[in-house]
Formats: structure tokens, sequence, C-alpha cells
């Protein structure tokens, strides 16, 4: 593909990020195509990074504080300022190897074949069920568009949000079929517009239509603190396509500043979603702060709809690594590609059924697989290529702290998130 032309003649980012090969992924992140040109300006970078780390987690940042507590807000800080650094790792490591070009390249480089399986394997899963995660989203958003409607199939009555998520998944699945993701990618790229404007909404609401800013809301709630902490880390899950910014950039000095900016802007932006949304509602915050807002009401509607759009067109965008990695491990072609495309959006549907959970589901991801590629990874594979194991001092003792915290979070937080979807069965 030929790089599009800015207006400052410098090659740019054609489409947004989207690793076609399975190797430049992210689970909330990997929505965007990005022309690796090495000449990418400082402003386009700050822009595409902005749109990795703005995803759906801020529409369930309120319940998350809502789980721990006004005091999570302290463990929010800390993943934050903690993602950032291993941010930071990760450049460090294409630093010290020029042919690093993607995130499954540092666990090549880390650990070979081993290490680069690992690294896509936790990208790919990620990706799928961050992709289950949209049905359970639209189908509940929907639901609270239209809470009466049910159909009968067959003396089988089937509830409103059972049927969307199943209608969503048929409408979805021609966007799976096609190669052609350009338009799309253009649509899902507007991850930073839609954070503004459900904010905006929000905002709204809470001032003009009579709820307010009342609430209290707990100081510390230690028993749904695991379930916060796991939300926040779903949050930042943007690491695997850091390498890709990095390489397209024109000035790679300049990247940590990219990371900077961008860390700043969306932790900014979710803490705010955060306060308002848990002064709105309290404790009675749902798992998404849309279910929350009255459906009659003009800004609750184009909340709702901006939260309806965007997993549209990242539903494919967040499979299509998924599909070209089988495919090219397999050499699947044309019939046989139709089928694996049919066959994902088919069991991505039917898990989505299975476990409508938005909240635990999207809490587990955070847990288990963003804990582990946000923070793990970027830790051991640094360590590993640096050899600063071999050397104690501050640093070692900073990444020992962050991997010590990951690996707390990744047990509690996974067996807290397995625990409360095996009770909602």
């Amino acid at each position: 593909m030929k790089p599009a032309e800015g207006d400052d003649g410098d090659a740019a980012i054609a489409v947004p990020l989207l690793a076609g090969n399975g190797h430049n992924n992210t689970a909330e992140s990997a929505n965007y195509q990005l022309c690796v040109s090495g000449s990418t300006s400082f402003f386009k970078t700050c822009f595409n990074g902005l749109n990795a780390l703005s995803g759906v987690g801020i529409l369930s940042i309120p319940y998350a504080l809502s789980s721990g507590g006004w005091m999570s807000l302290i463990l929010f800080f800390l993943i934050a300022g903690c993602t950032y650094y291993t941010g930071l790792l990760i450049q460090r490591c294409m630093d010290m190897d020029p042919n690093i070009r993607s995130y499954p390249d540092i666990g090549d480089r880390a650990f070979g074949a081993k290490g680069r399986a690992f690294v896509s394997i936790a990208m790919n899963f990620e990706l799928y069920l961050v992709a289950t995660g949209f049905l359970i989203l639209e189908g509940d958003n929907i639901h609270t568009l239209f809470p009466n409607v049910e159909y009968e199939v067959g003396g089988l009555v089937i509830g409103g949000r059972q049927s969307f998520i199943f209608i969503v998944g048929l409408i979805m699945l021609p966007t799976v079929w096609v190669d052609n993701m350009s338009i799309l990618s253009y649509i899902s790229a507007s991850g930073v517009i839609a954070s503004f404007v459900l904010i905006g909404s929000i905002l709204w609401a809470g001032t003009f239509n009579d709820i307010g800013f009342h609430e209290k809301g707990t100081l510390l709630n230690w028993k749904g603190m695991p379930t916060a902490v796991s939300l926040y880390a779903f949050c930042y899950c943007a690491h695997p396509v850091f390498p890709t910014l990095y390489t397209s950039m024109r000035n790679q000095k300049k990247f940590s500043k990219v990371l900077l900016l961008c860390f700043v802007f969306c932790t900014v932006t979710y803490a705010s979603m955060a306060i308002f949304g848990y002064l709105m509602f309290g404790s009675e915050v749902q798992s998404q702060i849309t279910l929350n807002l009255p459906t009659d009401k003009f800004s609750s509607k184009v909340a709702i709809y901006t939260a309806l759009i965007n997993p549209i067109a990242k539903y494919a965008l967040m499979l299509r690594p998924v599909v070209d990695a089988i495919e090219d491990h397999f050499q699947l072609r044309t019939y046989y590609s139709l089928i694996l495309r049919t066959t994902l959006v088919s069991s991505s549907v039917i898990v989505a059924l299975i476990l409508p959970f938005f909240g635990y589901l999207t809490s587990l991801v955070g847990a288990f697989l963003s804990v582990t590629t946000e923070i793990l990874l970027p830790c051991f594979c640094y360590l590993k290529i640096s050899g600063a194991y071999r050397k104690i001092g501050l640093e070692l003792v900073t990444i020992g702290f962050i991997v010590l915290m990951g690996l707390i979070v990744l047990v509690i937080g996974t067996y807290t998130s397995l625990l409360q979807i095996i009770q909602n069965l």
C-alpha cells in the first residue's frame, strides 16, 4: 500500500492501525492498520496512540470505581504509571535491536520461537474475547433502547438481549468476510472523538436531566477491589501496538513523549468518566454506564448510539488478526477461509450468549490477558534482552515491584472474575 501524503508532505498513516499477519495486534488497540514508513509525524503518532488507548474501557470504568470505592483511584493511577513505564521498556527493547518491528518480535528476541508463539497466542486470545465483549455490549445497549422486544421460535421464548446479540452477530458476519477493511478502519479510529462525546453526554445528563452529582459512594470496598483493578488494567491494553507506532515515527527519539502525552490524556479522560459516573449513580452504576441513562433523553441516546457504533466497526478489525494468524498457519484460502471466518463469528456469538456478563468478562480479560501483555511480558522481555536482571539496582527493584503487582492482579483478579462468571451462570 502506498502511504498517504499528509499536508506537510510527509508519508503519513493512511488508515488506522491493524495487524494483518497476526504479529502487530492488540486487545482494545489492535483495531488499526498502519503504513509502516518510518516517516510519520509526532502529531499523527500521538493521534494513533490515543485511538489505541481510547476504547470501550471508558464505559466500564465508573463500574470499576464503584466496585473498589474512592480509594481504588490510587491503584488506578498506580496502574497508569506502571503501564506507562512498561511502554518505555518496550521502546528500550526496540532501541537495542533494530530488527524488532512488532510485539511478537520482542518475544522472539527474548525467548526465541516459544516466546513469539506465547506472545501471539496471548494477543489473539485477548482479541477474540474483546470481540465477544462487543457483542454483549451491543446486546445490552440495544435492549436498553427496546426493552420489551422478545421472540417466540418453536414455542421457545427468546429474550430481547439474546436475540439482539444474535442479530448483531449476523450483521457483523459480512464485515468479517471481506478483506478490504479500509472503511471500517477509518470508523474505528474515532476512539478519541467517541471519548469526548461520551463524557460530554454524561455531563449533560448529570447536569440537565435531573440526575445530578449527589452520590457520595463508598470510600473503600475490599471485596470489589480485584474487579476494580482488573478493569483498570483493561483500560491500558495497548502495548502490543507500541512497536508498530514506534517504527512508523520519523523521529523515534520522541516516542517517549508520545507515550507520556497519550497516557496523561487517557488517564485524565478515564478518571473523569469514573468520577462523574460514580457521583451520578453511586453503587447503582452498571457495568456499562450507558445502561444507567434515561433512554427518553436526547443526550442519553447520543451516548448510547456512540457506544453502539464503534464496536460494530471494531468487531471485524478485532477478529482479523486472529483470522490471518490461523489462515497463515494452515494455509487456508477461498472456501475454507469463509468457513473459518463464519465459525469464528458463530463461536463468538455462542460465547456471548452463554456468558452475557460484560463487566465480568472484561474483568477477566483485564486480569488474565491485559496484565500479561501490558505488564508482565514487557518486564520479562526487557530483563532478558538487556541482561538487566544480572545487576541489582533501582531499575531491577522497580521492575520487580511491577512484576509482583502484576502477578497479584493476575492471580486474584482472574480467580475473582471466573468465580463471578460461574456464580451467575
